[in-house]
């Protein structure tokens, strides 16, 4: 079945912000007397905070107390301090184009906040090719990615099938977030992960260029 819409992430696909999101992670607990390491902590980098702080803050939520307190200034550094130093995937905007060329729906499905997507959506250079009302966020879900709320919410903006909607991603919790909800993954490997760990994915890419180059033969160049 052709594909007719790509759902798509945007850290480590669209911009290369991961090790950002990790030193973010591990200052936020470090203010809060909480010893994260970046090596610890980078491996999660897709998932969101429901799921990082229980892990390294055992009865700590993001919803509320000390857990709230790092999940919020987490979010305060991350925009003031670190996504400002990132910068753009390989042929992230070059990618998008050739994805509304050939026709296809583009919803973004993102453990990012709102304000966080909108800054990197500046960054990845599409805000005029894409916007916030073409999203859906942590806002939209009640649990992040590896669960497949985010995904599921995209799906309603669609209004199509699961089967004829492709999710484009970089880590393994986007694989395991999308096939949850029946969408099968195309993967990049610009998120910094290995191979193994997107082995679930129908193909894997280089980055957003190498997707891009090879588009004629990938699974998306047939018509919606």
């Amino acid at each position: 079945m052709a594909f007719k819409g790509v759902i798509l992430d945007v850290d480590g696909t669209l911009v290369l912000s991961n090790d950002a999101h990790a030193n973010a992670w591990v200052e936020a607990f470090a203010k809060f007397g909480y010893e994260v390491k970046f090596e610890e902590v980078r491996p999660l980098m897709g998932m969101g905070g429901d799921y990082i702080i229980p892990k390294f803050a055992p009865g700590l939520s993001d919803e509320e107390g000390k857990g709230k307190e790092i999940s919020s200034y987490r979010k305060e550094i991350v925009l003031d301090k670190y996504i400002p130093n990132v910068s753009p995937a390989n042929g992230a905007r070059e990618m998008v184009m050739k994805l509304q060329e050939a026709g296809k729906r583009i919803i973004i499905a993102t453990s990012a906040s709102d304000k966080e997507l909108s800054a990197l959506l500046k960054i990845a250079k599409v805000d005029d090719i894409l916007s916030q009302d073409d999203a859906t966020s942590s806002d939209d879900a009640e649990n992040s990615k590896p669960a497949p709320d985010i995904v599921e919410a995209a799906l309603k903006k669609f209004e199509i099938k699961p089967e004829e909607i492709v999710m484009i991603g970089d880590t393994p919790y986007d694989i395991q977030a999308a096939n949850k909800a029946g969408v099968e993954v195309i993967a990049v490997r610009s998120g910094g992960f290995e191979d193994s760990r997107l082995s679930k994915a129908i193909a894997i890419y280089n980055d957003a260029a190498d997707l891009v180059e090879n588009f004629d033969s990938s699974t998306l160049a047939s018509a919606g």
